[in-house]
């Protein structure tokens, strides 16, 4: 009997909490499953965003950040717990979201990015675009997009 070749091998999740993201982490799973792929769950802690909700929650931009990071290493653990028997990492990092993930996937050689749909709509998305839309246009590799509904 004939094997086939994987077609990915190192898969990259950027996951944010959000249900597209875990819908994107699911899917990556499947496809990691299915080609025997390393899967790489990231999070990224948007340093503006922290600077922005340490005004509104009256707590230093550090006190933020470590809020965010414990936020951001349970998402992490439950995608891994998801995950089970695959290999998988866990990395958190630290600013620009679509940069630091199209940095992290050219350092890893990653051959695909699961990511979840664009979610925002309307003139916000015109003036600031989104994460998953930058990621597609700056990444080296294929950039899967999950919906919302994936099971």
């Amino acid at each position: 009997m004939e094997q086939t070749q994987s077609l990915f091998h190192h898969i990259l999740v950027p996951f944010d909490g959000s249900k597209s993201s875990l819908a994107a982490g699911r899917l990556a799973i499947q496809l990691a499953r299915q080609n025997q792929a390393l899967v790489t769950f990231v999070y990224v802690v948007d340093l503006k965003v922290a600077e922005e909700l340490s005004v509104s929650l009256h707590k230093t931009v550090s006190e933020t950040k470590e809020d965010m990071v414990k936020s951001a290493q349970q998402y992490l653990n439950y995608l891994t717990r998801l995950s089970a028997n695959l290999n998988t990492e866990q990395v958190i990092l630290y600013g620009m979201p679509y940069i630091e993930i199209e940095k992290l996937a050219r350092e890893k050689g990653v051959d695909l990015i699961v990511i979840g749909q664009i979610s925002h709509g309307g003139p916000r998305r015109m003036l600031i675009g989104s994460v998953a839309q930058r990621v597609i246009e700056t990444a080296l590799c294929p950039v899967l997009i999950a919906k919302l509904d994936f099971k």
